[in-house]
């Protein structure tokens, strides 16, 4: 009787103690470690006039992110989201989930390429998985961001602008960069918060601003960043972002914003 207790508190300790990932992180170690080995080859280009020797340069770094993009998940859980990126035919994922209750799942070393942004463009930069580290925040993209999971995400922000240097008008979100395919994050995303703590770029007071009379607000929205091939989409995440709307109508209030932002 006691080795059966016994054996059933063995039972229930590493019951509680399993990885449900373990598999899946396996698998991640592996590709690391091949990445390891393909970084510590030599070099090499098959030229038809190959050097005597070898020469490395010892003026290197490891590349850094540059670019900070937001997301919402659009996911009914956290542990779904997990399950989403740790699935392979998924084809998605993101250096960072932040979890609703505040906690931060670091899915990804930041010095490599998750694949976050898809299909995205902000000024002339067209490959913005290799530029940019991806954060997803739990949220369905239908309700408001959790005080636990901001606070959590303006702690991240802070670490991630000091040690890669990332420039203030470099934190955005992936409607953004992909305004004909994505709303995320939602309305309820507080940018101006974000953006009062450093992060994102935001405009002066707009009273009293002139703007020329002939002034192309289209024009201003590419300056700032937005692809505007498609110029209705570009106007909906524009006025996403920076006044919580979706409507598609520009106004003399929205052209003032658009050139304020353009001045930055």
């Amino acid at each position: 009787m006691k080795h059966q207790i016994l054996l059933l508190l063995i039972i229930l300790f590493t019951g509680c103690s399993v990885n449900p990932y373990s598999k899946t992180n396996r698998s991640y170690k592996k590709q690391v470690r091949a990445f390891s080995k393909e970084l510590r080859k030599k070099p090499a280009f098959d030229s038809l006039n190959p050097p005597k020797y070898f020469v490395g340069t010892t003026n290197m770094n490891m590349r850094k992110p540059s670019f900070v993009i937001i997301h919402h998940t659009a996911q009914n859980s956290c542990d779904q989201t997990l399950k989403t990126f740790t699935m392979p035919k998924t084809q998605v994922s993101a250096h960072y989930v932040i979890c609703k209750d505040g906690t931060i799942h670091h899915m990804l070393s930041d010095y490599l390429r998750a694949w976050h942004g898809g299909v995205s463009r902000w000024g002339t930069l067209t490959d913005i998985n290799s530029a940019s580290i991806g954060i997803e925040l739990d949220n369905d993209g239908k309700e408001p961001f959790a005080e636990p999971q901001l606070n959590s995400l303006l702690r991240l922000l802070d670490t991630l602008k000091h040690r890669y240097n990332i420039p203030v008008q470099n934190f955005i979100g992936h409607a953004d960069i992909a305004p004909t395919r994505k709303e995320d994050p939602n309305i309820y995303f507080p940018w101006k918060l974000l953006a009062e703590k450093g992060f994102g770029a935001w405009y002066r007071d707009t009273t009293g601003l002139q703007i020329p009379d002939n002034y192309d607000y289209k024009t201003g929205l590419r300056l700032i960043g937005y692809d505007i091939r498609d110029s209705i989409a570009a106007i909906k995440s524009f006025k996403r972002h920076y006044e919580q709307d979706t409507l598609t109508c520009i106004t003399d209030a929205d052209k003032k914003i658009i050139f304020a932002l353009q001045q930055n």
